[in-house]
């Protein structure tokens, strides 16, 4: 490992009533930092996504092309998730978070000085893996940080970073193709930059966990003892255990985890299923291009608010994470039938606005509760494991499968995958919502009894 990514040691705790005010203002530093930076990694991600149908003009790329690169990230995604997200447990988180954005803007960068379909591949590939650096760091800093209490609103305060970090990607596509005569060299190099900047910038006001800068740790601050589906408290932030141990100890041989993950591959599903498609489903519905394209930024930007007002929600009902989600989950599987099946400009724009709520609100929440169902030494690798699950099966799925399907059997098959993905996700989130009262109930004897 690199040093300047090794983890802080725990400083020399700071005097007991400048606890309160410097909490909060790291608390603050680290809420900020964390959405900042995911919205820079986002401008990264979706530059690919939101040019596909430029690029297969300008390149000579076809459907199924743009469908494998799609997917290719996804699955370089996937699988370098599982490992950051073990190697950030053990890591300098904020050094860790700042080191995978440069890395991305990089990559990013060498993509716009190049027509080569491999060349794009390969590329897109190494953007995947540096790209998996980011939301295991954030994840973790926010389980570090802030207590049961607060958490769902500050983890979907994060989580809707990146649906303004989509729109950010947009506003800055459509700002270099009017500065630079629609060059796509020019677009790449712009995300790049924006992105660097801010990466810098959020450096600055970072903080890597409570201990370091001579602060207690959340449970010891909050007064309040998490534990996890066998009753054992979750507090402890660093360990001498091996990869091996933990990853077989607190994420296989667990339930909830498994349950979470395989809902939120479902969920990816369709989150992809829909987003990867507009810029080319919808002109079959009659709406231009230019339209359709401004369409992924109005999609992931509506969801904002929505995500936000399902994680405090969940904060409200003492944290029945799983309750909000079944609930945005049955809503979201009405939404898609309107939105698959109607012609009407009015109605499918409106079923966009509503779905990002929908989608994302329970996508936030299940990345809570797998972090939840941890040690906050594994939060780092549950990330990780999840978004495994989430790219390499479910943004597949929802990019090449389709793309291939739709290539042979028109788009009806799209919404076929998305209905069967809804539906399983709705019954495994039926199974989490007995299994998180259960949680909830141990945790609740375990704090009376201490207090």
């Amino acid at each position: 490992m690199l040093n300047f990514l090794k983890p802080l040691p725990s400083a020399p705790k700071i005097e007991g009533h400048k606890i309160e005010s410097e909490y909060k203002r790291r608390q603050l530093g680290v809420l900020v930092a964390t959405c900042f930076s995911y919205i820079g990694y986002y401008i990264i991600r979706l530059i690919f996504t939101t040019e596909q149908v430029p690029l297969m003009k300008a390149y000579g790329f076809t459907l199924g092309q743009v469908g494998f690169i799609l997917s290719t990230f996804g699955i370089g995604y996937g699988v370098a998730k599982l490992f950051m997200g073990a190697l950030v447990d053990k890591s300098n988180t904020e050094r860790f978070l700042a080191f995978g954005l440069y890395l991305s803007c990089f990559f990013n960068l060498l993509i716009g000085f190049t027509q080569n379909y491999y060349v794009i591949l390969f590329l897109m590939l190494f953007i995947a893996v540096t790209q998996a650096m980011g939301a295991p760091a954030c994840q973790r800093q926010i389980s570090l940080w802030f207590s049961k209490k607060h958490r769902g609103t500050a983890f979907s305060i994060w989580a809707s970073a990146h649906n303004a970090g989509a729109f950010f990607c947009v506003a800055s596509v459509q700002l270099a193709t009017f500065l630079f005569s629609g060059s796509l060299t020019a677009v790449f190099v712009t995300a790049s930059v924006f992105s660097a900047i801010i990466a810098t910038s959020m450096l600055l006001i970072n903080t890597d966990r409570p201990e370091s800068a001579g602060l207690p740790n959340i449970a010891e601050y909050s007064g309040y003892e998490e534990v996890d589906e066998d009753g054992q408290p979750t507090a402890t932030s660093l360990t001498d255990k091996s990869f091996g141990t933990i990853f077989v100890q607190d994420i296989l041989t667990n339930k909830v985890v498994w349950a979470v993950t395989l809902t939120s591959m479902m969920i990816y599903i369709v989150r992809y299923g829909i987003m990867s498609w507009i810029p080319s489903y919808l002109p079959t519905k009659g709406f231009s291009v230019e339209w359709a394209k401004w369409f992924i930024g109005i999609f992931e930007l509506s969801a904002v608010p929505g995500v936000i007002l399902m994680g405090a929600l969940s904060d409200l009902i003492k944290g029945r994470r799983s309750l909000v989600c079944l609930i945005c989950s049955i809503g979201m599987a009405g939404c898609l039938v309107a939105y698959f099946t109607s012609s009407n400009h009015l109605v499918i724009t409106i079923m966009l606005f509503v779905l990002g709520s929908l989608i994302y609100a329970p996508l936030a929440l299940v990345g809570l509760m797998v972090n939840e169902a941890v040690p906050n030494y594994a939060v780092g690798l549950s990330t990780g494991f999840m978004g495994f699950f989430q790219y390499v099966f479910g943004e597949t799925m929802a990019t090449a499968l389709i793309g291939n399907l739709v290539d042979k059997f028109g788009w009806s098959a799209e919404s076929i995958v998305i209905y069967i993905a809804s539906f399983i996700a709705i019954l495994l989130l039926i199974y989490l919502v007995f299994k998180e009262r259960r949680i909830l109930k141990m945790e609740s004897i375990l704090n009376k009894q201490a207090s």
